[in-house]
């Protein structure tokens, strides 16, 4: 694994290049994601601590792999600078904190635009750039952004809401990152001008958990937390077999015909509660019940794999749930190599998840691990315009942090 900062080409975003000031999760993430697709991505993180994803044990070497480290205050007035000569050769500008907290601090779409009005401009929040001000100013992370987007409060039992886990508030968020930063990056590759996303993390969850909140907003109908099954329909949900669990999706005529018959209730089919047509087990339907109730009776005595074997047979969704040590033995899983090792910067191995999407004429890439702190700052100084010597006097002055 080479460890030079020079960008190789390769992937759909060859020639690409981030730029982006964040920690954690949302903004960080999609990131990586170009980063992996070919894009040369510069990390700017604070010159004492460095992005607080270093304090964690593993996951930080997936999710900062084929990145270049340079470390500085944007907000110093040196660090602006800085900014300003790095933002000058990049397509896209991602940052992610409070509200309008780079506007507050002088450093506005329309300053950034005079150092290259091409520059796609990405602000990723809780709450927006606009809005009650009390709410944009507030910290946020995965759980609370969960809470105000209504998505929480669809998950869990009917008596305790649960946030589904992990970060998915984050990595929703991340996935929109990536697709509004590459959409607004071919519209201003086209017109010349540049545009400016507000990502809000609780918009981003609004429109994720959707589906049932237009039945609310047309009709007021709020479904309750259906806990392991599903909102309104019988055999969708997450059922115990007889060594494990069982997710499972039955829907279409003739997988709840052959349902129905398995589970000892081929009589109800024909019916005038249940006519030869019928796609779907309406949880409020005549024997929604008793439908249920015989289901989960039959899986007790069934093995999960055995299960799914038999109903994806003939069309039905299922699948045993695995966990962590299952999934990693999966031959189909095996076959496609999403697991993957690299060594990290001092040599040592680590196991992850591969590049995704596979992309068949220009695939991604781990061309370097996780760089560690400042490390590319004296490289990517030089490529914006910078002498030794001006990179000297920025470290001496304590402008940036060289490893």
């Amino acid at each position: 694994m080479a460890n030079e900062s020079a960008v190789p080409a390769f992937g759909v975003l060859e020639g690409v290049k981030v730029v982006y000031s964040a920690v954690e999760i949302a903004a960080p993430t999609a990131a990586a994601l170009m980063a992996e697709w070919g894009a040369d991505v510069v990390w700017i993180e604070n010159a004492r601590t460095g992005d607080s994803m270093r304090d964690t044990a593993y996951v930080k070497e997936m999710e900062r792999r084929n990145q270049r480290s340079i470390a500085f205050n944007p907000f110093s007035e040196d660090g602006r600078e800085v900014l300003f000569r790095l933002i000058e050769g990049a397509d896209i500008f991602i940052e992610s904190s409070k509200g309008p907290t780079y506007a507050r601090r002088g450093i506005t779409d329309e300053v950034l635009w005079e150092h290259n009005p091409k520059l796609v401009i990405v602000h990723v929040s809780g709450f927006g750039q606009t809005g009650v001000e009390d709410r944009i100013q507030r910290a946020a992370y995965d759980l609370t952004v969960q809470a105000y987007s209504g998505y929480l409060s669809q998950n869990g039992t009917p008596d305790q809401p649960m946030a589904p886990a992990p970060y998915v508030g984050d990595y929703f968020t991340s996935l929109m990152v990536v697709g509004s930063a590459l959409a607004a990056l071919q519209k201003a590759q086209r017109s010349g001008v540049g545009e400016s996303v507000d990502v809000a993390m609780y918009e981003v969850m609004l429109r994720v958990g959707a589906y049932y909140m237009m039945d609310y907003l047309n009709e007021g109908i709020t479904y309750p937390r259906a806990g392991a099954r599903h909102q309104n329909l019988c055999a969708i949900g997450e059922y115990k077999c007889r060594d494990g669990f069982l997710g499972l999706c039955a829907y279409g005529v003739k997988q709840n015909k052959y349902l129905l018959e398995r589970i000892g209730l081929g009589h109800l089919w024909g019916t005038e509660d249940y006519p030869e047509d019928t796609s779907a087990l309406w949880l409020n339907g005549p024997q929604a019940e008793l439908i249920e109730r015989k289901l989960d009776e039959f899986l007790l005595t069934q093995d999960a794999a055995e299960v799914e074997k038999e109903f994806s047979a003939v069309g039905i969704a299922a699948n045993a749930i695995l966990d962590f040590d299952a999934l990693t033995h999966e031959e189909h899983v095996q076959q496609r190599e999403v697991f993957v090792e690299w060594q990290t910067q001092a040599g040592v191995p680590v196991k992850g998840v591969g590049i995704f999407p596979k992309f068949s004429r220009n695939p991604g890439q781990i061309w370097r691990p996780m760089p560690t702190l400042g490390m590319d700052t004296d490289v990517v100084l030089a490529e914006a315009g910078y002498t030794a010597e001006q990179i000297a006097e920025l470290a001496e002055r304590g402008t940036v942090r060289r490893d």
